[in-house]
């Protein structure tokens, strides 16, 4: 059935009524639905409402005959009618009134007569209900900085020397060490003014017609182009301005137009900082040409480029063009900041739950967790006989790829334990590993919040205080070597486990919580070989770092174990597929290719204070330093090409752990482990000392050596031990009886031996 004429009335005055203020809960007999018969309801202009309802009128219309009104504030009711109380009551919120005189009652039907009682109205009284609005409280901003917006399209590889030299070029240059091919992203120059491997490309005149020119040799659609200016400690030189152009046949040249103009894009304002201009005009060629409009105004025409582009498939080529073969492993290959770091951790960990063990070594100055992923057989126990490995990476925050190498490294090893992997298999239940993927997580923040290609060459790599990490560790080298200058080494001065100096441990000293946090972690566990990732070079650096002549920058600083550190170093440096190419260039000055891409630390540069140095010298790891790449920030599209460069060369090294001799040093009497014995290799002067257990493992080249076990209380034992050439430890274990108080004693007893002897001598002279 049809409803009623009145209920079809109310309900379209209902759906009519303008949207009450926000904030204000109505009720249904405030708009007229469902209301008891005296409820009010809002009227539309020229729409009679209802006999007996209470309407709000408008300033200046008359109310129908029998309707009660609700008038506004100010206004005298008309003749008639019924109002609402003006206090102590809840009246329904009225518009503004129109303009216009005031508003009178419209004449009862009939003319004047009589006046008749008015029977009195209900008056509805609509209570105003404020619907309190609970603000939802901000959450507090995460730790890690929101991802960089990764560019559309990678860069051609200038920086990473996927370009090569013969695909630059330039319109003039200086001089040969200023050339084309030296104007790549973050290049370094070297230390001497005139240098051969200068620090970008300069041209040889200063006019607006010079260019460096790329050619990507395929079809690409260019979309951007970051500069630097010169890299030189005697110059300062950049470019302020410059143009875009592009060409197929390198003769024809179309600018890069913003609209209907030459587009002249902003460039540097000092040397370092990388300034990225995205191309408004999106052309896809062969050649690009950045053409230099103005410089330094105490300069001339310098810079080093990357340039950003998407490669297009050539119709008119039917070859297809080489691609970079797929990496065989499914790994996570992209950057982690501290939060997507500790979910890849998390998720590993609960992959492979038997294996692995995530733990913290101490926090960065801003608080953030140092993590530490332990990969064993029995992960969070130390097991007799078995040694302990650590790889250590983001030492300086903006070296990022030892960080994503060791995350796809837990990966890796899980996966293939769960596979059955022989190799993998042996390796973690023969050997309990520890990865650090993040020593400096406060500087990783700063670089990843830039990104890959504009976080330089230096923004990052100190702490968030400032401090060098691997200049922040205590100098031990001068304490030995003064040591060896006065022949007191060892008998009077150790040659190992040398304390740290008084100075170092006091709450004033600077001393990063990175620093302290990794030297506790060295005290707690008996490490026997390690090795620090870092990025910037191709070459990997053994100690010492230090140069033993003060005064000297580079000088020739070997250890008592030379030859075991010159082995570690080739065996991650051959095996490296980047490092051992004979096509690579150099990445900016220093040619390592000739040494075999391995250098003694204080020859290339010395750095007091390194963590090499402190590791050798203040406990029994071996540590040596890995340069991964050219790149201390790989685009994100590099990173499985460097996990494929470095898979073969993390696993090979970790497997010279089991290198040298092991064994255990007993009480002959009881067969407990004698904790901090001595182990002395004859002709090396560098001991080792027990862990708790009383298991020892030193790590030596093949050969036959005469080794001696001493601890306190014990008499020393001596036995010949030879290690082979397979990469199997020697067992070399030894059994110390406890000494016997037989003629010579220690000196402090002979002197209480001979004052007890002269006392008895007296004593009878003394008797009759």
């Amino acid at each position: 059935m049809p409803p009623p004429p009145l209920a079809l009335l109310l309900l379209f005055a209902a759906v009519a009524a303008p949207p009450a203020p926000l904030g204000t809960a109505l009720r249904p007999e405030a708009v007229g639905m469902g209301g008891p018969g005296g409820s009010a309801a809002t009227t539309l202009r020229g729409t009679a409402p209802p006999k007996g309802t209470a309407t709000t009128t408008p300033r200046g219309t008359a109310p129908p005959k029998g309707t009660a009104t609700t008038t506004p504030r100010g206004t005298a009711p008309p003749k008639g009618t019924a109002t609402t109380p003006p206090k102590g009551t809840a009246t329904t919120p009225t518009k503004r009134t129109e303009r216009g005189g005031p508003s009178s009652a419209a004449p009862t039907r009939g003319g004047p007569g009589p006046k008749a009682p008015v029977p009195r109205k209900k008056v509805v009284r609509v209570k105003v209900v404020r619907k309190k609005v609970l603000k939802k409280r901000p959450k507090a901003p995460s730790r890690s900085p929101p991802a960089p917006q990764e560019q559309p399209c990678p860069p051609l590889g200038l920086e990473s020397l996927r370009v090569q030299d013969s695909q630059l070029r330039s319109s003039s240059d200086k001089r040969y060490g200023l050339g084309a091919h030296r104007g790549r992203l973050n290049i370094q120059s070297g230390l001497y003014d005139g240098d051969f491997f200068d620090g970008g490309w300069c041209a040889g005149r200063e006019d607006a017609g010079q260019w460096l020119e790329v050619d990507a040799r395929r079809l690409t659609n260019f979309t951007g182009v970051i500069t630097q200016g010169l890299n030189s400690i005697w110059t300062y030189d950049w470019v302020t301005s410059y143009k875009v152009q592009f060409s197929n046949d390198t003769h024809t040249w179309q600018p890069c137009r913003n609209g209907t103009e030459e587009a002249v894009f902003p460039a540097n304002k000092d040397p370092e900082t990388p300034v990225l201009n995205a191309l408004p005009c999106r052309a896809v060629a062969r050649y690009i040409r950045i053409n230099p409009q103005s410089w330094f105004e105490n300069g001339t025409i310098c810079l080093r480029a990357e340039v950003l582009g998407c490669a297009v498939p050539d119709p008119n080529n039917i070859y297809q063009w080489p691609e970079q073969p797929a990496p065989t492993d499914k790994l996570d290959f992209r950057h982690h900041n501290y939060k997507e770091m500790r979910k890849l951790m998390k998720r590993v960990s609960e992959e492979c739950p038997n294996i692995t063990r995530i733990y913290s070594i101490g926090k960065s100055y801003l608080g953030l967790k140092m993590y530490v992923m332990e990969i064993s057989d029995n992960p969070g126990q130390h097991e007799v006989g078995e040694p302990e490995f650590r790889y250590v990476a983001g030492m300086h925050g903006n070296e990022v790829l030892g960080r994503e190498l060791l995350l796809n490294l837990m990966e890796y090893l899980c996966r293939e334990f769960r596979r059955g992997n022989p190799r993998v298999v042996r390796l973690v239940t023969g050997t309990r590993i520890h990865l650090l993927p993040s020593m400096n997580p406060d500087g990783y923040e700063t670089a990843y919040r830039l990104g890959s290609e504009l976080s330089g060459w230096a923004m990052g790599r100190w702490t968030y205080e400032g401090i060098d990490l691997n200049h922040n560790f205590a100098d031990l080298n001068t304490a030995l070597w003064d040591a060896e200058d006065n022949d007191l080494v060892p008998h009077q001065f150790p040659n190992h486990y040398i304390p740290i100096p008084e100075y170092y441990t006091f709450a004033n000293a600077t001393v990063a919580p990175e620093t302290r946090a990794v030297i506790d972690w060295m005290q707690r566990y008996p490490f026997v070989l390690s090795a620090n990732l870092h990025g910037g070079e191709l070459v990997v650096t053994y100690p010492f770092d230090m140069t033993r002549t003060y005064w000297k920058a580079q000088e020739l600083t070997p250890t008592a174990d030379d030859g075991v550190f010159r082995w570690l170093a080739t065996v991650y440096a051959t095996s490296n597929l980047a490092m051992a190419s004979e096509e690579r260039r150099l990445c900016h000055y220093d040619d390592f290719m000739r040494s075999g891409n391995i250098i003694n630390g204080a020859n290339w540069h010395t750095v007091p204070g390194s963590m090499n140095d402190f590791s050798y010298l203040h406990t029994n790891c071996f540590e040596i330093t890995v340069e991964l790449s050219c790149d201390k920030f790989p685009h994100v599209s590099e990173l499985p090409t460097e996990w494929e460069n470095n898979r073969e060369s993390l696993l090979l090294y970790m497997e010279q752990v089991h290198r040298g001799i092991k064994g255990v040093v007993r009480d002959e009497e009881t067969g407990e482990g004698i904790a901090n014995a001595i182990i002395s290799v004859d002709g090396i002067n560098h001991d080792v000392r027990t862990a708790v257990d009383g298991d020892y493992w030193r790590l030596l080249n093949p050969g036959e050596y005469e080794v001696t076990a001493r601890a306190e209380g014990y008499e020393a034992a001596t036995r010949p031990c030879r290690v082979s050439f397979e990469n199997v430890p020697t067992p070399c274990s030894f059994r110390l009886a406890r000494r016997r108080l037989r003629g010579r004693g220690p000196p402090d007893l002979q002197l209480r031996l001979h004052r007890h002897r002269l006392r008895r001598l007296r004593a009878q002279r003394r008797a009759p």
